[in-house]
């Protein structure tokens, strides 16, 4: 990861149409921001397309940044809104296909996964991401930057342009959801806790 002296320069030049430093900023989220927008979206294709069209808006938006914020949180930020408003206008669509066996944990190769081992995996990670896509978008949004994530309070607070007190009343009150989800399922969550 850059500096804070390299990573002010390079946003300067950036700001300016420098391609190259443009590149070697987001180079240096890339992984983040995908995440964020795979947890999100929930499927790879609408994580990219999330993704990119973040890509673009920061570009837009570059030659504007004031650093109220660390440059990843902005980021952070733009790719969380890219996402929200891909979720309001997107319907409902259900697709299976080998990619997505692979992303849910199945591994043809892995001698030790017996098929009973991989469907337990496969059904616990399926009602994990429906119960968090069943989520509100903003204790969705916080859980993915928190749990998943590992974003501090201060961060998620930045990025979703709202106050600690009410991320971590998001934050509780969707794993709360999320466990009450969750304990319906005793044979496959068993007595943890989210």
């Amino acid at each position: 990861m850059q500096d804070i002296q390299t990573e002010h320069e390079l946003i300067n030049r950036a700001g300016r149409g420098d391609q190259a430093a443009f590149e070697q900023l987001l180079s240096a989220q890339e992984g983040r921001m995908y995440a964020v927008a795979l947890r999100m979206c929930g499927n790879r294709e609408d994580a990219q397309d999330c993704m990119q069209e973040a890509m673009i808006r920061i570009f837009r938006a570059i030659s504007t940044f004031k650093g109220q914020s660390s440059f990843a949180t902005w980021v952070y930020r733009i790719t969380m809104n890219s996402c929200l408003d891909e979720l309001r206008r997107r319907k409902a669509r259900t697709s299976t296909s080998l990619d997505a066996m692979l992303e849910n944990g199945f591994s043809p190769t892995d001698e030790n996964d017996t098929p009973e081992h991989h469907s337990l995996q496969s059904e616990q990670r399926r009602l994990l991401e429906r119960a968090i896509a069943d989520l509100p978008e903003d204790m969705r949004a916080a859980i993915v930057l928190r749990d998943i994530q590992g974003c501090s309070y201060d961060e998620i607070a930045q990025t979703l342009d709202t106050n600690v007190g009410t991320i971590k009343s998001r934050i509780s009150r969707g794993r709360e959801r999320l466990r009450s989800v969750l304990s319906q399922q005793p044979e496959l969550f068993g007595r943890r806790t989210v």
